[in-house]
C-alpha cells in the first residue's frame, strides 16, 4: 500500500517545542504515513540523525535572509524534482511572515496544505520586530489563497496567526507528549543533582530558549528575593539562545550568579525535571508552552504568567497561573510559603493523577497521535 507522504517544515537546530511535539507525533504514527522534513538552514537540525535511521529523508535549504537568491532556486528545484512526492506540506510557523514553502506546495501541485500555527505574538526585538510584523500583517490577506488546512496549538495561537475569515476552520491540535517519558525518576535526580552540585539544594527550573519572551530575567530577580529565606536555593536553565550573555550580566549585578547554573541545551530534557523542585515559567506570551506539559508529566508544582499563557496548559491541581505585574516579590512570597508549609521539601503530584490527568485532557502523545494521524488520513480524501 501507497504510504501517505507528508512533507514537514519549520524545524531548526534547536531542541524546541516545535521540534519535541512534531518528534512526539512522528514516533507514535504508525506505517500508513511517512514523513520528510526540510530546513532553511545548512546546519544539521534537531534530532536529525535520528531521523534519517527511521527512513525520513531531510532537506536543507540555505537562510533565505543572507541567501536570498540561492534560497529561492534550492526552494524552486527542490519541488521541481520532488513535489510530486508528496501528498501534504505541513508547514509549522510562530508567524507568518514566510510562507514560501505553501506558495512553491501549491505551484507544484501538492494538493493538501496545512499551516500549524505554535505562537502567539511576535517574538522578536529591533527591526526585525518591525519586519516580521509587516510581513505577517500581509500574508494574513493571502494565506487563504495557499493553505487548504489551518491548525493551531491554542485558541491564542489560531487568533494571532490567521485571518478572522478562517478561524471557524482552525483546528486545536494539542502538544501532547509521551508522559512516561517524563515521569519522575529518583535515580535521575540523584545523578544530575550530583554531577551539579545540587545536593541538598532547593532547585528552581525553567526549560527553554534563553530568549526574552521567557522572560528569565524575572526569574534571577525571584531569586535574589527568595536567598535570604531559602539560603540553598539554587536555579537552573536548561536551554540556549540570544539572551545568554545578558542573562549571565543580570546574574552577576544581582549577585546571584554563583546560585546559577547554565545548563545549555540537552539531548535528555525530560531527566532535567526530575532534579528540580518546583518550575518556573514567567513568559511574556506564549502560544502554548510545551515546557510547561513536560513538567507536569514530572508532577512539578508550577508557577507560571497569568493573562499570557493558554488555560489550556493546565493539567495537574499544583499549577498556579500569577499575573506579572504582582511583582517578583509576589511570586517569591509564594515560593517560601510552599517551602515552609511542606517542610522544605514542595510535594509533587502523584504519579496515578498525572497519569488520568493528562488521558482526560487529551495530552498523552501516545493515544493522541491517533487522532492526528486520524486526522491526516481522514482528511486526504478532500484533496485529492
Amino acid at each position: 500500500m501507497k504510504k501517505y507522504r507528508i512533507l514537514v517544515w519549520g524545524f531548526t537546530e534547536n531542541m524546541g517545542g516545535v521540534e519535541n511535539v512534531i518528534l512526539n507525533y512522528y514516533q507514535n504514527f504508525d506505517n500508513r504515513i511517512a514523513i520528510d522534513f526540510m530546513a532553511e538552514s545548512k546546519k544539521k537540525m534537531a534530532y536529525e540523525d535520528l531521523l534519517r535511521r527511521s527512513g525520513s529523508r531531510v532537506f536543507h535549504l540555505p537562510r533565505k535572509r543572507y541567501h536570498l537568491l540561492e534560497y529561492y532556486q534550492a526552494l524552486k528545484r527542490f519541488f521541481s524534482e520532488h513535489g510530486s512526492d508528496y501528498d501534504c506540506v505541513w508547514s509549522n510557523v510562530n508567524n507568518l511572515s514566510n510562507i514560501d514553502i505553501l506558495v512553491y506546495a501549491k505551484r507544484f501541485g501538492v494538493k493538501r496544505r496545512i499551516i500549524h500555527s505554535h505562537n502567539s505574538k511576535n517574538m522578536f526585538k529591533g527591526i526585525a520586530r518591525y519586519q516580521r510584523g509587516i510581513m505577517q500583517w500581509k500574508n494574513k490577506f493571502i494565506i487563504s489563497k495557499y493553505a487548504t488546512d489551518y491548525w493551531a496549538c491554542s485558541k491564542d495561537a489560531a487568533d494571532y496567526v490567521f485571518p478572522a475569515t478562517v478561524l471557524s476552520q482552525v483546528k486545536i491540535i494539542r502538544n501532547a507528549i509521551e508522559v512516561s517519558k517524563y515521569r519522575f525518576d529518583e535515580q535521575k535526580r540523584k545523578k544530575i543533582r550530583k554531577q551539579y552540585n545540587l545536593e541538598g539544594h532547593f532547585v528552581i527550573g525553567n526549560v527553554g530558549r534563553l530568549h526574552f519572551q521567557k522572560n528569565q530575567i524575572y526569574i534571577l530577580k525571584i531569586l535574589k528575593k527568595i536567598k535570604n529565606d531559602i539560603p540553598t536555593a539554587k536555579l537552573v536553565f536548561v536551554g540556549d539562545g540570544p539572551d545568554k550573555n545578558n542573562l549571565y550580566d543580570v546574574a552577576e549585578k544581582l549577585n546571584v550568579k554563583d546560585d546559577v547554573i547554565f545548563a545549555g541545551s540537552q539531548a535528555k530534557i525530560e531527566d532535567w525535571y526530575s532534579a528540580f523542585d518546583i518550575f518556573l515559567f514567567p513568559s511574556l506570551f506564549e502560544g502554548f508552552g510545551n515546557a510547561l506539559i513536560e513538567a507536569q508529566a514530572n508532577g512539578l508544582m508550577i508557577l507560571a504568567s497569568q493573562n499570557v499563557i493558554p488555560k489550556e496548559t493546565i493539567i495537574n491541581s499544583n499549577y498556579k497561573m500569577i499575573p506579572l505585574d504582582k511583582g517578583s516579590n509576589y511570586w517569591a512570597k509564594i515560593i517560601v510559603d510552599n517551602f515552609k508549609v511542606f517542610n522544605h521539601k514542595i510535594p509533587r503530584e502523584l504519579d496515578e493523577n498525572i497519569k488520568y490527568n493528562f488521558e482526560n485532557k487529551g495530552y498523552n502523545s501516545e493515544t493522541n497521535a491517533v487522532k492526528v494521524e486520524d486526522l491526516l488520513l481522514k482528511d486526504k480524501s478532500k484533496h485529492g
